[in-house]
């Protein structure tokens, strides 16, 4: 095997849209990490739709809502609670959280995940510091692009090339005791022009990865083999 970068840094999402939590290690079963993204809210009159989730486009303050754990040591079956913007902290169960988030708003928990594609997401630092060139062309260089408004569970350096994750696309990477296939590379929408921390959206960014990259950036994928990842774990790739 081949070790192409190491991991250094690492996220859950105990509540889709919802602030993430940062890890130095993570148990990984066929459905993600362990917790992460196990309860999301729906949106009013949407139950049928294909994309019902309450998300960060409706409301970019949702990332101002900070979950945690209960019982950390159980984190696929603990309960959890919301820290708002406010202050105060409720559980992620309580229908007045779902009542401050806007009408109909309701909340549901799936022990496979709710995930958009699929349960894992890897982006590099490479990646990263080549979407913030691409994307300050014409105008002001900024200061870089933060890993947290991409949302992904692991951020991988890989040195040697721009945009590395791409050739790992169809191959299987060894990531700690986690066999990890790399299944397509993730598709971006208006999301990725929301900071989590100011909320100001900058259009540059989503128009620079339809332009550059037609849409994608950042890979997805899948469990090959459970096992537990942690920061400062190589990344191997398999013949």
């Amino acid at each position: 095997m081949t070790v192409v970068g190491r991991v250094v840094a690492l996220w859950r999402y105990p509540v889709k849209s919802m602030a993430g939590e940062e890890l130095d290690g993570a148990e990984v079963s066929w459905h993600g990490l362990a917790g992460d993204r196990r309860w999301a809210f729906i949106r009013d009159g949407q139950v049928r739709s294909g994309f019902p989730w309450l998300t960060m486009r409706e409301r970019p303050e949702l990332a101002r809502y900070r979950p945690r754990f209960a019982e950390p040591g159980r984190p696929d079956a603990s309960p959890i609670l919301v820290r708002m913007p406010c202050g105060g902290e409720l559980d992620v169960a309580d229908p007045a959280l779902a009542a401050e988030l806007g009408p109909g708003a309701r909340v549901i928990k799936q022990n496979r995940g709710v995930f958009d594609t699929f349960p894992l997401s890897l982006l590099t630092v490479q990646s990263l510091a080549s979407l913030g060139r691409l994307a300050d062309r014409g105008r002001r260089a900024g200061p870089g692009l933060a890993a947290g408004r991409f949302r992904p569970n692991l951020l991988v350096d890989a040195p040697g090339r721009d945009f590395p994750e791409d050739d790992w696309v169809g191959r299987v990477l060894r990531i700690g005791a986690l066999r990890m296939r790399v299944d397509q590379r993730d598709q971006r929408c208006v999301m990725i022009t929301i900071d989590p921390v100011t909320l100001v959206r900058d259009p540059g960014i989503l128009r620079a990865v339809a332009r550059e990259r037609g849409t994608r950036f950042g890979v997805y994928g899948s469990t090959v083999e459970p096992g537990r990842v942690a920061v400062g774990d190589p990344v191997e790739l398999e013949p």
